[in-house]
């Protein structure tokens, strides 16, 4: 296997009741898997792993995305943001207002 010029995670972790963990999944975490395999195909960038994962620790900024190797991590990530984040990964610089601080990333 070919060693992945991107790797984007996406947090889809789930967890009953009222736990503040779990959120991405209740907003919509898993859903944005296949835009995000369609959003790259559509702007024929390849070689990006996709990988859906557990609890990434930012749960108030639900659903969280990351994108390495850059290092950036984006919250509350909807269709509409998608988009941009996507977009950005053309042009290689980051979407500023959607982007995580260190301390929001813990």
């Amino acid at each position: 296997m070919k060693k992945p010029d991107k790797v984007i995670l996406v947090c889809c972790s789930y967890r009953l009741g009222n736990d503040a963990k779990g959120k991405c999944q209740k907003k919509g975490g898993p859903g944005l898997l296949p835009l995000i395999e369609e959003g790259l195909q559509d702007r024929g960038i390849e070689n990006v792993l996709i990988s859906s994962t557990g609890c990434l620790n930012a749960c108030d900024d639900g659903p969280v995305m990351a994108v390495f190797p850059e290092g950036y991590w984006y919250g509350s990530v909807d269709e509409d943001r998608l988009e941009e984040i996507l977009d950005s990964l053309e042009s290689g610089q980051p979407v500023e207002d959607y982007l995580l601080t260190p301390v929001e990333a813990h």
